[in-house]
């Protein structure tokens, strides 16, 4: 383990140390912050997190005597702020994260301005020349993004850049979060106001900082390469973007001794919770969490990860899968790289390999049911089409859509309502409504076996389906907050009789 990694480790061990003494007592002034805030997405979420503060500080597992706020957003975008760095310049501001080139190549990548200064220091103002959304390696070499390591800069590096830099002696700078200034915002919003509100998807980083720095050019305005739906009037809105903000200061804050880790897919949610060793040992964070996982049960590999979760003797979970808020019985063989959360299966059951099962409680008609959710990991749920005749091209576990329904029974009519006019895995009814937590899994889970089996899964014509976007906007998530009580009540009943044993 190189040094930047081990100063990590042990500052976060520090503070966690910290943190652990002041759960359950009163803190004192200036020993924690004055008011704790945050921030839902809806008032669902608001609810689900005002009910979780409190049974924390029924349980004592926060710090007590302040202020837990939570505010709902209100519907539309979202913002997420951080304060620990000086955001007093012009125009737009941006964090920067050295990375090799091949992570650059998935995310956006800035092309610096030469700067005089001869040190690379640990964190780094400078101002940039365009940015580069999603590049290859060769448009990477040719608007000049790539820089060379030093020794100075290895000397800043985290341990995973500080191997890959020092080994290739190249790496670019790439994004995260970025800030803009009041003026900005005010010549935003008269565009808004002015187009009459926004009716096509335009992309924060591809379309806002592409159209930044004096080497900003149009040409990305036509390129619809990373679009999910390409809308009549995109190109044209672009380009509006492009003209208002051309000329706009684009200022970098490179962040020389930092980690960013992206968690926004399945795979990369597998990948750095079993698999990526430097996340772990930088949040201290532990493949087994507050959960009774008993030794009979044969995990194959060290690589599972289970949360707030119970595993009986006899369950069997191969690796690379994580595993959260859920009850596996004996009888349930569970294949690798898969993620189970909230879900209770109390029979005899086989998850295939690359599996992501999700059971929602919701609220339908006034009653509560359940409805459980799965995909492949590889499942690419922004696809859409615009007819009926076209869902063959939308993939389920690897087999065309249309497959899949003539195997359950369905018509298209049943999977996608008429006034449909993009047509996507997100917002196709394919999951069963249940009464019961276990019969939901076993519903959806039959579904996927007869596709894995090559079988005949019918569903009854008065069966109530589902979408993921549905389920979503139904949730409940009061009875959804029970199930984890329960399931806390339990893991903290059993750990307790292991501890006195």
């Amino acid at each position: 383990m190189t040094a930047p990694t081990v100063s990590v480790q042990n500052a976060t061990r520090e503070r966690l140390n910290k943190y652990d003494r002041l759960r359950g007592r009163e803190v004192n002034t200036g020993e924690f912050w004055d008011v704790v805030v945050i921030t839902a997405a809806d008032k669902n979420q608001e609810l689900a997190y005002q009910l979780q503060i409190k049974d924390k500080l029924r349980r004592k597992e926060l710090p007590l005597g302040l202020n837990y706020l939570v505010f709902a957003d209100p519907p539309g975008a979202k913002i997420v702020l951080e304060a620990h760095i000086k955001f007093d310049k012009c125009g737009f501001t941006a964090l920067a994260h050295p990375s090799s080139l091949a992570i650059g190549t998935t995310h956006g990548v800035f092309v610096l301005e030469p700067t005089t200064e001869t040190a690379q220091l640990e964190l780094e103002y400078r101002t940039c020349h365009r940015f580069l959304h999603k590049p290859s390696i060769e448009e990477m070499h040719t608007f000049g993004a790539v820089c060379k390591t030093s020794q100075n800069f290895l000397k800043y590096s985290s341990r995973e850049n500080y191997s890959i830099l020092r080994s290739d002696s190249e790496f670019v700078y790439t994004d995260s979060t970025y800030y803009f200034d009041q003026q900005t915002a005010k010549v935003l919003l008269a565009l808004f106001n002015q187009m009459g509100g926004i009716h096509c998807e335009i992309d924060a980083y591809g379309d806002f900082l592409q159209a930044l720095g004096p080497g900003a050019s149009s040409e990305y305005t036509r390129n619809l390469a990373n679009v999910s739906k390409e809308e009549p009037q995109l190109v044209a809105i672009r380009e509006k973007i492009f003209f208002l903000l051309k000329g706009t200061p684009l200022n970098i804050i490179a962040l020389n001794n930092s980690r960013f880790y992206h968690i926004g897919t399945t795979q990369e949610y597998l990948f750095n919770f079993t698999s990526n060793p430097d996340l772990r040992a930088e949040l201290n964070l532990l493949f087994k969490a507050f959960c009774i996982s008993l030794s009979a049960a044969k995990e194959s590999g060290n690589a599972v990860c289970v949360i707030h979760s119970i595993i009986e003797s006899g369950c069997s979970v191969a690796s690379g899968t994580v595993i959260e808020y859920s009850r596996l019985g004996r009888n349930v063989s569970v294949g690798n790289n898969t993620i189970i959360s909230g879900c209770w299966i109390n029979h005899q059951a086989v998850l295939p390999p690359n599996c992501f099962l999700h059971s929602i409680c919701v609220k339908v008609d006034g009653k509560s049911g359940f409805v459980t959710i799965a995909f492949s990991i590889d499942d690419n749920l922004k696809k859409s089409v615009d007819c009926t005749s076209k869902i063959n091209l939308l993939q389920f576990f690897g087999v065309p859509l249309t497959n899949c329904l003539e195997k359950w029974g369905l018509s298209d009519s049943k999977c996608f309502s008429e006034d449909t006019k993009c047509m996507s895995l997100w917002n196709a009814h394919l999951f069963p409504l249940c009464t019961s937590l276990p019969d939901s899994v076993m519903a959806t889970l039959k579904m996927v076996n007869a596709l894995q089996n090559s079988k005949t899964f019918q569903l009854a014509e008065e069966d109530k389906l589902l979408s993921v976007e549905e389920s979503i906007f139904l949730k409940d998530v009061v009875t959804m907050l029970k199930f984890r009580e329960e399931l806390c009540e339990e893991i903290g009943m059993q750990l307790q009789k292991l501890t006195y044993l």
